[in-house]
């Protein structure tokens, strides 16, 4: 029996979407940087279509449908997208927060979070254009700062990399980076809303049974119907 789309990944499945992505070479992404990476284009105003971000995630290697291994790797990251996507939705009513996939350091055992802030970084620069509005807005461009930071540890410009002591409590930034996802989802909101109804398709009689706002999307996108053609702005189709 298939696994159940809106299902989130077992600890196990997480482990083996990440042995998955390290086979398709150095260029594919890391489980923490495609976390990071999903995370940034659900909450983006603009969609991107899953083919793109497919791309992006493997490192220009596009899978096969007769490749068992992409075949489950696609199903895993479609699980994982829907599970992020549900969980910032709930963030628009309730005191919530998504909680990030990050990696404990081998040496340190401390999760740095830089992949993740690569990851979402990625995922803005794929619409960077669209994430203007945020940009340019002086009161709430401060919920993209703790991931600009981690993205900026490292840069090998010193006039961009951020001051060391600012990681002496790196426990505080990445609090603050995840109250700042959720600013940010709701701040694209009523965006992503008017683009749902932009990107609706036209009306047509029913010819079949209803679809379930939990059951994939019959367009085949592999999607929850809810995040797809049937979505309120959460998700790309």
């Amino acid at each position: 029996m298939k696994d159940r789309i809106d299902k989130p990944l077992s600890e196990r499945e997480l482990d083996r979407l990440e042995a998955l992505l390290d086979s398709f070479g150095d260029e594919a992404m890391t489980l923490e940087m495609v976390d990071g990476f999903f995370a940034a284009l659900i909450c983006g105003p603009e969609r991107v279509p899953p083919h793109e971000w497919l791309m992006a995630v493997l490192g220009g290697a596009v899978p096969i449908e007769s490749d068992k291994d992409a075949e489950k790797t696609l199903q895993l990251l479609i699980r994982h997208w829907n599970t992020i996507a549900d969980e910032l939705e709930v963030t628009l009513d309730e005191d919530a927060v998504y909680l990030p996939v990050l990696s404990l350091d081998e040496e340190d055992g401390v999760a740095h979070a830089n992949e993740w802030a690569e990851g979402f970084v990625a995922g803005v620069e794929m619409r960077r254009e669209s994430w203007s509005e945020l940009f340019d807005d002086d009161e709430h461009m401060g919920s993209l700062l703790p991931v600009l930071m981690l993205y900026h540890e490292d840069d090998p410009d010193p006039e961009l990399r951020t001051d060391p002591e600012a990681f002496e409590d790196r426990d505080t930034i990445i609090q603050e980076m995840i109250a700042g996802l959720t600013l940010i989802y709701r701040y694209f909101d009523a965006r992503r809303k008017e683009r749902a109804l932009q990107d609706a398709p036209a009306p047509m009689r029913r010819t079949s049974e209803k679809v379930g706002r939990n059951e994939p999307c019959p367009c085949g996108s592999g999607r929850k119907y809810k995040h797809c053609c049937g979505a309120n702005g959460s998700v790309p189709h």
